[in-house]
């Protein structure tokens, strides 16, 4: 079976011409992409986190799932970087984006959980971890991605991972799955 998103976000060209001008290499891959649209999808009227907006692929494909009445917003320490997705999907009224460190973002929070969580940077998933869960809501899920091996990882990322992994799996309040797909992800859905 092939596997290749048939459905692409329309202004995924853009963005990746974009990233690719600017130098950027970290955006979600297509696999990866069309989870997220599915994922947001399944949440009518859904409130939805990013964590690490890039260049905006990833926020595209979110906003091409979700409905007319769900909300994402996306944070993404890069200012330069963010700007290309602001540029290309900034008028949906969805979407809110916020430039600043996302680890700052997640302590100084203070709203209500969220119906997907998609850490696709360092905060959220290797530091400021029990954060990014406690702001899941219940029956919500959390999604990593990049856990597979890599070209430029720096040396003991791998290991990172490894504790990472082990770390989420001991958790009582949520139910996770492993996939060896796309660049590795993880899913973890909040059941208490």
């Amino acid at each position: 079976m092939d596997d290749t998103p048939s459905r692409l976000p329309t202004a995924l060209p853009v963005l990746r011409s974009r990233a690719r001008d600017a130098g950027f290499t970290m955006s979600s891959e297509d696999r990866t992409g069309s989870l997220l649209a599915a994922l947001a999808a399944a949440r009518p009227a859904g409130r939805i986190l990013e964590l690490g907006t890039g260049a905006g692929e990833g926020t595209a494909w979110l906003l091409s799932g979700m409905d007319p009445a769900s909300r994402l917003t996306t944070v993404e320490l890069d200012p330069t970087i963010q700007a290309i997705a602001q540029e290309q999907l900034g008028a949906d009224p969805r979407v809110t984006f916020v430039s600043g460190d996302g680890g700052t973002w997640l302590e100084e929070f203070a709203g209500i959980p969220f119906d997907l969580v998609f850490a696709d940077t360092w905060p959220g998933k290797f530091t400021h971890l029990d954060r990014a869960l406690d702001l899941v809501a219940p029956g919500g899920t959390y999604l990593i991605d990049d856990l597979s091996p890599q070209p430029g990882w720096p040396e003991g990322h791998e290991a990172s991972v490894k504790r990472l992994l082990a770390e989420l799996d001991e958790r009582e309040d949520f139910r996770c799955v492993r996939l060896a797909w796309a660049s590795g992800l993880l899913m973890a859905v909040r059941t208490a």
